[in-house]
């Protein structure tokens, strides 16, 4: 994708899973990258694959997404490094099991934090140095439960619907700028976010966290290298939503279909579940 070429991308969430592989395949196109992630060891790992293969410039950059401060900082520092900046994939997520009644205020905060905030932080830090370069890219991290709904994803469900509808209007406000907006949308994709992330039932019938992340990494369809590959080829394309994955893409063309009666389906299999544990 020569589009990639002599670029320079910001990527959030390098250390593993989706952001570790867009970094890779963005530096077998030729675009330099600076890459953030909260745990400075993955992220180190990431930056080995990254200049591994190819031989762009790939900068390191510790960040906690929900910081708005060090998110203003970090978009600063890869000007810095890198001149300028074109692209930014804000990526970085987390995961809550909770059903709404048992989930903490504070557990709710934690996930909108990173999963929403850092995303508005990244955009508003980046937009500035994007529109400087008269053209570029901002790509936004939804997901499938950004569309649909169910039961103990309330929190991820609210954060990925407020992606959703922040990257649609911002991208309404930057038609004609230069600067293309697309919303990711993936459907399973194989990563750690469920065993790294919080796992609040209690419930003795329900499933371990354990049981729950193998249950999610058996069904997910694609790897991250796979996804990642997908994502680009929809910002090569300026795409404004990227499905990513068959499943997302029959669950979209589902909900066109029945967009209330798909609660009802939810919500009859689910009780299935429960009886059945």
């Amino acid at each position: 994708m020569q589009a990639f070429r002599d670029q320079v991308a910001a990527v959030t969430g390098a250390g593993s899973g989706m952001g570790r592989s867009l970094a890779v395949q963005l530096a077998s196109f030729g675009c330099h990258v600076a890459i953030a992630d909260l745990d400075p060891e993955a992220l180190a790992e990431t930056a080995n694959q990254v200049r591994a293969n190819s031989s762009i410039r790939c900068t390191e950059h510790p960040l906690d997404v929900a910081d708005r401060h060090a998110v203003t900082q970090f978009a600063a520092d890869v000007v810095a490094a890198h001149g300028r900046v074109n692209l930014v994939f804000n990526n970085a997520g987390v995961s809550l099991t909770a059903t709404v009644e048992q989930m903490t205020q504070e557990d709710f905060e934690w996930l909108m934090n990173i999963n929403f905030w850092g995303v508005v932080f990244g955009t508003q830090a980046f937009l500035p140095h994007i529109k400087a370069t008269g053209r570029g890219h901002i790509v936004n991290t939804s997901s499938v439960f950004g569309l649909i709904s169910t039961p103990t994803q309330g929190a991820y469900h609210a954060a990925k619907f407020a992606v959703k509808g922040f990257t649609d209007t911002l991208r309404i406000e930057l038609a004609g700028s230069g600067v293309g907006v697309s919303c990711v949308v993936p459907g399973g994709v194989r990563t750690n976010i469920v065993r790294g992330g919080r796992y609040r039932i209690a419930s003795n019938h329900a499933p371990t966290k354990e049981q729950v992340a193998a249950i999610f990494e058996r069904r997910a369809g694609l790897s991250s290298d796979a996804a990642a590959l997908w994502i680009l080829r929809g910002v090569n394309k300026k795409k404004a939503r990227i499905l990513v994955g068959w499943d997302a893409i029959g669950i979209a063309f589902l909900l066109r279909l029945f967009p209330v009666a798909y609660l009802r389906a939810i919500a009859w299999l689910a009780r299935r579940a429960e009886a059945a544990r």
